[in-house]
C-alpha cells in the first residue's frame, strides 16, 4: 500500500467523508500574496471534509428557536471542527513519522482578523482536490452534499500524488444563495480565480450580522446559504 493509500485509509478511520491531494504549484502567487514564505514552501495540500448532519443543517429557517440554534452551532460547527482537528493532528502524526514535513491547518481559526483569512483557504485546497467548486456564496460546493461539508487542510512536502482534474463550476444560472441571505452580502457572481473575495462576498456584512446577533443576546447562528443550496438540498 502506497503512502497516499494508507493516509486515505487513516482518514476513514477517522471518519473523514471527503479526501483529496491537490498541486499547490497551480496558485503559488496567491499563496505568496495571502499567506507569505512559509505556506509557499509546501508542494501538496491534503483536503479533508465531513459532512453535515441532514436534518440539523434543514432546520436553520427556524434558527430563532434555540433548541435549533443550539443543534447546529453545536453539532453542525463545534464538534464537526474538533472531529477535523483530531483527524488531522493523527494523519500529520502519522506523516511526520514517515520522515516528510507537515502542517496541519485549524478547521475554523481566523490569524488575520482584518482579512477574515485563516491560516490557508479550506475551500481553495478543497478545489484544487477535485473535491467540489466555490459557488457563488463563496462556499466550497460538493456534488453530493453541496455545501454541507466542513473542512480542514494539511499542509505537506510528503511525495503524494495530487488530483489532477478540477471540477467546473456547476452553479448555472442558479440564485439561491444571493436571495436568502438576510443581509445581502452575496453578488451572484461567479468565483474568478485572479479576484477578490469582495467581488463576490461582503465577509464584513456577514460579521456584522452575526455580531448584531450576538449583542441582541441570540446565538450567532445563520447557515441560510449554506441550507438552500440545490446540490446539498437534492
Amino acid at each position: 500500500m502506497g503512502l497516499a493509500d494508507q493516509i486515505q485509509e487513516i482518514s476513514i478511520q477517522e471518519g473523514i467523508t471527503y479526501f483529496g491531494v491537490g498541486d499547490l504549484s497551480k496558485v503559488k502567487e496567491a499563496i505568496l500574496n495571502q499567506w507569505g514564505l512559509n505556506i509557499k514552501n509546501f508542494p501538496f495540500a491534503i483536503s479533508l471534509g465531513i459532512s453535515l448532519n441532514n436534518y440539523i443543517v434543514n432546520q436553520l429557517p427556524q434558527r430563532s428557536e434555540p433548541s435549533v440554534a443550539i443543534s447546529y452551532k453545536h453539532h453542525a460547527y463545534d464538534v464537526v471542527n474538533q472531529r477535523l482537528d483530531l483527524a488531522a493532528s493523527v494523519i500529520s502524526d502519522f506523516i511526520q513519522q514517515q520522515g516528510y514535513t507537515v502542517l496541519p491547518i485549524p478547521a475554523s481559526k481566523q490569524v488575520d482578523e482584518d482579512r477574515m483569512l485563516g491560516a490557508f483557504s479550506h475551500k481553495m485546497s478543497a478545489g484544487l482536490a477535485g473535491l467540489g467548486w466555490i459557488g457563488k456564496s463563496s462556499l466550497l460546493i460538493t456534488p453530493e452534499h453541496g455545501p454541507r461539508v466542513r473542512w480542514a487542510t494539511i499542509l505537506t512536502d510528503a511525495p503524494l500524488k495530487p488530483t489532477e482534474e478540477l471540477m467546473q463550476n456547476r452553479c448555472g444560472d442558479c440564485t439561491a444563495c444571493v436571495e436568502i441571505c438576510p443581509v445581502k452580502a452575496i453578488t451572484g457572481k461567479p468565483f474568478v480565480e485572479d479576484e477578490p473575495r469582495e467581488i463576490r462576498f461582503d465577509a464584513k456584512k456577514c460579521e456584522e450580522y452575526l455580531e448584531k446577533m450576538k449583542s441582541e443576546r441570540q446565538l450567532d447562528v445563520c447557515g441560510m446559504c449554506l441550507y438552500v443550496c440545490p446540490h446539498g438540498r437534492q
